[in-house]
């Protein structure tokens, strides 16, 4: 029996002593604890964490932007090891590779029903923080700490439910795959899923992060002619060119709202629009910036809490249409499976996505990154 599997043996029905990255408080830095990670209860599962990708939404809770509970263990962008399954689980096993799902699929609630629908009522629920019975998993000196959207994989060991968990290719490269867990399948489905580039079309991306640049990526699979990049950091527009971009705009250059301009730059023929910043501001702009009566702007950043948006509705009165996108739009059990078989098959290209590859204890390092605007995904590696 190789050692590996006598390993999963020997901790299985077992609490795991690991590290974990641990979040106290709101604007509090990140402090690596020894945590207990308690055995997966009836349709779980404890996944091996092998890579995990740092996301703004992470940075976003550490900021307060985004609610959680405290203390937590964040982190959504993963590739693990299953090491062992609670009672009724049918669909994973000890040893699969898998994602965690941060958007689960039931498959029994109204929006997956739906065939238009993907947010699941379970990833409503997970702002809990806490699993489908009430409870966590894991514990750090002798408290309780929280779940975060179905996740939480800044830890060597995670407990997640079998709806949030997929199965994938043996050999797909953990530090690679794991942005098909989020800023991937994000960007590249608002393009392809949600607005539904056309062949031809012109596209402006405000946000030249890990999801504006999978944008990119979509824009220029589904056949668009003109893929304009919009950031105030400059340095991301010749990582932005390289996945597709053909020409970049950096708001600050200019004294004009950059509505005005991106319609200067196109004689006023701007079809999509997908805002990847989340702020107020460019949400507005976004949608300003499409076509007046035909075109489509995408609300992908996630938004700052208890804000509310002021805008002339005039500017979709003209016949402009305004849509929301969680996760790409896909059914995440459905539709990643195919997401995962094209990048094996080489249809895309991950390695454009990943600036920086550091060990787990480096995770500080890798949100300073992200602060200074020198990276645009860090995957960090067990």
């Amino acid at each position: 029996m190789p050692n590996q599997e006598r390993g999963r043996m020997s901790t299985a029905g077992k609490i795991i002593k690991c590290k974990a990255a641990v979040l106290w408080d709101v604007k509090q830095p990140f402090s690596i604890e020894d945590v207990e990670v308690a055995p997966p209860k009836a349709y779980e599962v404890r996944i091996k964490i092998l890579a995990t990708g740092i996301c703004r939404s992470d940075d976003h809770v550490m900021s307060g932007n985004l609610i959680a509970k405290f203390p937590v263990i964040v982190g959504h962008e993963a590739t693990g090891i299953i090491e062992s399954v609670g009672e009724g689980v049918s669909k994973v096993k000890p040893g699969d590779k898998v994602i965690p799902l941060c958007l689960p699929q039931c498959g029994k609630c109204s929006s997956c029903i739906h065939p238009n629908g993907n947010l699941c009522v379970k990833f409503l629920l997970s702002r809990k923080g806490v699993l489908s019975d009430g409870t966590t998993r894991f514990t750090c000196k002798g408290k309780p700490v929280y779940h975060f959207i179905n996740t939480s994989t800044f830890t060597e060991y995670t407990v997640v439910e079998e709806d949030s968990v997929l199965k994938i290719d043996a050999d797909a490269p953990p530090e690679k795959i794991c942005l098909i867990g989020c800023a991937f399948s994000t960007g590249y489905g608002a393009a392809i899923k949600t607005a539904k580039v056309t062949p031809g079309s012109t596209c402006a991306i405000f946000g030249l992060g890990g999801v504006g640049l999978s944008i990119i990526m979509g824009c220029k699979a589904a056949g668009a002619s003109r893929i304009i990049g919009v950031d105030i950091n400059s340095r991301k527009f010749e990582k932005a060119k390289a996945v597709g971009a053909t020409e970049c705009v950096n708001p600050k250059h200019h004294t004009k709202p950059i509505s005005e301009v991106l319609k200067e730059m196109t004689g006023d023929s701007v079809e999509f629009t997908f805002e990847a910043v989340g702020q107020d501001e460019t949400v507005i702009e976004a949608l300003a910036s499409c076509h007046m009566s035909y075109g489509i702007s995408v609300v992908i950043g996630c938004p700052p809490p208890s804000k509310m948006l002021t805008y002339d509705p005039m500017l979709l009165f003209t016949g402009r249409t305004w849509k929301g996108c969680t996760f790409g739009g896909w059914k995440s059990k459905d539709d990643l499976p195919k997401l995962v078989s094209d990048f094996m098959a080489k249809k895309f290209d991950l390695d454009k996505l990943v600036t920086h590859v550091l060990p787990f204890n480096k995770i500080k390092e890798g949100f300073d990154l992200l602060h200074k605007g020198e990276s645009i995904r860090t995957v960090l590696t067990f």
